[in-house]
């Protein structure tokens, strides 16, 4: 199952806390796809994903300015 968390208008590191939040009660296998705008969540969500063995399925950039990435627990 796939969750969407909307973090857009947060600044860091409030999309990285959310999302780590959010990630504790999801399932194994279960998706969470985050969309952000705060530049650093740009280094600072993958990182977090590859520090937790949680694969990235899609990263990519919306505008100039704003983002998405989706993480699986794993």
């Amino acid at each position: 199952m796939v969750y969407e968390l909307g973090t857009v208008g947060m600044v860091c590191p409030f999309p990285l806390i959310e999302a780590q939040k959010t990630m504790t009660d999801l399932n194994l296998g279960d998706e969470l796809k985050i969309d952000f705008d705060c530049t650093q969540a740009t280094e600072a969500i993958p990182n977090w994903a590859a520090e937790q063995g949680y694969p990235v399925t899609n990263y990519e950039q919306l505008d100039d300015a704003s983002w998405t990435i989706t993480v699986q627990k794993a």
